[in-house]
């Protein structure tokens, strides 16, 4: 009996040791591919913030860069104007020396330290010159020669800009090798050009610890005679300090978040750092982000090193890929201690194997529960949320998605989403591209972000906008397929709506009072005229009622007091019309958003040409620019709103007009492309001063200006084209001209019976119906050949 008691009680461990050992193998065989998809989710997500930090970090290296050459072309396009308004003086003096460089006190060149005429000069010539230049308004100018060998270099004429008031005239250029040889490159280039770095000669007297790398932009200045000839009268340079130009250039666009060292290309070849920007937040953080990019300066390519580190930018760090690594982790364990329980229950007495059933049950309703709940998260949630298989079938819909479609799904595919829900593009004016829409763009294997569109159907007769967002489904799970998450923003859209609205009713009341306003200042600016004696030959009862004013302005203090009340006011006018443009923009903003279409047909041939006759008329009367040349091919009748479509015209063709280079005339060619069935493509290209690099998109939105350099206006041209072109269920884009200039093209619906459609227009081909400009035509224009 004692026997049989240690056999069972034998078998019994050998059974109890065989569980222990299979649980064992179960436990580890669930925890560790549990762990390790634990880690790898983990370093998955690591990797996304690190493509996150990756991509902010491009973005601010380019903001970098695009300050730093904005910055820098201010400087050589102020030098290069600079240089040719100095050299238009027949007989250059100071005080038109200061009245030209007057205006860059204003533009806050950051960094500046002085804008100088420089001219040679020999041994033998220097008493000469010095009092030629004496002569000319500078009676205490000593030319104080320092440079090596016979030829010198000396400013005679200087202007500070940073408000010091040390004078920098006599000083021998020459005495700095640097700047020796960057005048030498500008007067055998005929360019802006950029010297080495160097300490600067004016700088010498001040404490070592103030003194910067510098460097100086210098541009040959020729005297305009007649006859062609160009004879060379000198340099104008400018002084620039490395670090007060970095640091005023990028302290807003680093945020103190990255350092930045800005790299001088020296003559020959060698890059010399110039001056840095510390990002000065948190230095004991390591900087693992680095980029390098070049940036043009006058004709030198200098290159900018940024730093950054991923812990300083937004989303690039946090603790998700940890909590995500570790909460996979503890749960692989747990179930491989669950897997442990119920492989070794067999092996166990039944006290056991009922506890550990127990257990499993429990588990089993926790599951349960935590399923019924995102089941109730997801019929809860106000967003709509759908999902399709890979054929475009639904798998899924939430309650708040047939609330928001107002119909139920289609048990058809991607083909019968259009008709079933009635999508239309946001304005409702025409049918969404099917091939655009957001899930089918997920089924392709791209996400798209909250794309509007408005859906209307019989359930939705008024329409509702969505914002919809879509992305492929993650392929691990098994199922290929989409997912799409929708939202109503329909107030959100009219609340924009009443915005604009608004904005064109203030617009539209503030005309009568800017009219009277400008109506009283052109009254007093008469009546000053008048008194001054400005307008002589007035009638004898005027003298007589007006003899003491007229004695009043005899006076000279009285004649200086009048003068300077007509210059403030004509800076009235000159803000009452500028606001009176801003007012017509903004109302015509609002009529391109809001007013109700008439389309009709229009022969936008004869449209082209009457629009471009005005600008030519209006061009015609501005006698210090070039004549501009408009060639107008044969266009096709469009079927539009008549007004919009004048409007999109004429801002297109003003724009090429107006911004062109100084001293050239605009050159624009209007002409049909192919378009699509029922459309018709038409091309405005220009030869004027084209469009910043990255700036192709950014050029449609509301008050975006691009051009600078005095081109005025309020940046709600282009904006209005995109509405008006977008209305009319069109596109409008922007792109580079080859060979110089900008190139829209746009497309409106042809009219019935037209030429639209695949082959184009006429012009195309370059048929004898084309218009353009006549060769030699001085006064520019339009003219059929």
């Amino acid at each position: 009996m004692d026997a049989v008691r240690s056999g069972l009680g034998e078998r019994f461990r050998q059974v109890a040791r065989a569980g222990t050992a299979l649980a064992v193998l179960a436990a580890l065989l669930v925890a560790v591919p549990g762990i390790v998809l634990s880690a790898w989710v983990g370093t998955v997500l690591r990797e996304a913030q690190q493509r996150t930090a990756e991509q902010r970090v491009d973005r601010r290296a380019t903001l970098i860069t695009e300050a730093v050459a904005t910055e820098s072309g201010r400087y050589t396009d102020a030098l290069r104007l600079l240089a040719a308004a100095l050299g238009s003086h027949e007989r250059l003096t100071k005080p038109e020396f200061d009245q030209a460089t007057g205006a860059l006190q204003g533009m806050r060149l950051a960094g500046a330290t002085s804008i100088a005429l420089l001219v040679p000069a020999t041994d033998e010539q220097i008493p000469r010159v010095q009092e030629f230049w004496r002569r000319r308004g500078v009676p205490d100018l000593v030319l104080d020669p320092r440079g090596r060998g016979g030829e010198h270099v000396f400013s005679v004429l200087s202007r500070s800009l940073d408000g010091s008031a040390r004078t920098a005239t006599g000083i021998d250029a020459t005495q700095a090798a640097e700047s020796a040889r960057a005048l030498a490159v500008a007067r055998r280039s005929g360019q802006v050009t950029v010297s080495d770095t160097y300490r600067l000669i004016r700088d010498r007297h001040l404490p070592p610890e103030r003194r910067q790398l510098s460097f100086v932009l210098t541009a040959p200045v020729y005297r305009r005679v007649e006859g062609g000839r160009r004879p060379f009268v000198g340099w104008v340079l400018m002084g620039v300090r490395g670090r007060d130009f970095i640091e005023a250039t990028l302290r807003r666009a680093t945020q103190g978040m990255t350092d930045v060292r800005l790299l001088a290309r020296h003559e020959d070849g060698a890059l010399v750092p110039l001056a840095g920007l510390s990002g000065g937040s948190r230095r004991d953080l390591p900087r693992d982000l680095h980029r390098t990019t070049s940036v043009r300066v006058a004709e030198r390519d200098w290159q900018l090193e940024i730093d950054s580190s991923s812990a300083l930018l937004p989303g690039a760090r946090s603790p998700l890929p940890a909590l995500a690594a570790a909460a996979g982790t503890a749960l692989s364990l747990l179930l491989a201690a669950l897997v442990s329980v119920l492989v070794g229950g067999r092996a166990r007495a039944r006290a056991q194997v009922v506890a550990a059933t127990a257990e499993l049950r429990a588990a089993e309703a926790d599951a349960r529960r935590q399923a019924a709940l995102l089941t109730a998260v997801l019929d809860s949630a106000s967003d709509g949320v759908g999902v399709v298989d890979g054929q475009g079938g639904f798998l899924l819909h939430n309650p708040a998605a047939m609330e928001i479609l107002g119909v139920m799904p289609t048990p058809g595919g991607p083909e019968t989403w259009q008709g079933h829900y009635g999508i239309f593009l946001p304005d409702g004016s025409a049918p969404f591209p099917a091939e655009d829409l957001p899930m089918v763009q997920a089924l392709a294997g791209r996400r798209v972000e909250q794309v509007p569109m408005m859906i209307r159907n019989r359930a939705r007769p008024e329409g509702v906008v969505i914002s919809v967002s879509a992305q492929p489904l993650d392929p691990s799970g098994g199922q290929s397929g989409a997912v799409t998450v929708f939202r109503d923003i329909t107030a959100m859209r009219e609340y924009e709506a009443e915005l604009a609205a608004f904005a064109g009713v203030v617009a539209h009341d503030l005309r009568r009072p800017l009219t009277a306003l400008r109506g009283f200042v052109e009254l007093v600016r008469d009546e000053l005229d008048e008194l001054a004696g400005d307008h002589p030959g007035g009638s004898p009862g005027a003298a007589g009622a007006g003899a003491a004013g007229a004695g009043a302005a005899r006076d000279p203090a009285a004649q200086a007091v009048i003068g300077e009340c007509v210059r403030q006011l004509d800076q009235a006018l000159a803000g009452i019309t500028r606001m009176a443009g801003l007012i017509d923009d903004l109302l015509a903003y609002a009529t391109a958003r809001d007013a109700a279409l008439h389309p009709a047909e229009v022969d936008l041939d004869a449209l082209v040409r009457e629009i471009a006759a005005e600008h030519l008329a209006a061009a015609a009367t501005d006698s210090g620019r070039p004549p501009p040349r408009v060639d107008v091919g044969p266009l096709s009748a469009v079927h539009a709103d008549p007004p919009l479509v004048r409007q999109l015209v004429d801002n297109l063709v003003g724009n090429a007009v107006k911004y062109v280079r100084p001293g050239h005339g605009a050159e624009v060619e209007i002409r049909a492309l192919p378009a699509p069935p029922g459309r018709v493509r038409i091309e405005v290209a220009d030869r004027g001063i084209g469009i910043p690099p990255g700036q192709h998109q950014a050029i449609f939105a509301g008050f975006h200006r691009a051009a600078g350099g005095g081109y005025t206006g309020t940046g709600l041209g282009l904006a209005i084209c995109e509405r008006i072109v977008e209305r009319h269920g069109g596109t409008i884009t922007a792109e580079d001209n080859p060979g110089g200039g900008a190139r829209f093209r746009f497309t409106l619906p042809a009219a019935p019976g037209g030429s639209g459609g695949e082959g184009g227009s006429a012009g195309d081909t370059g048929s004898a119906g084309s218009a353009r400009g006549g060769e030699g035509d001085e006064d520019g224009g339009i003219r059929a050949e």
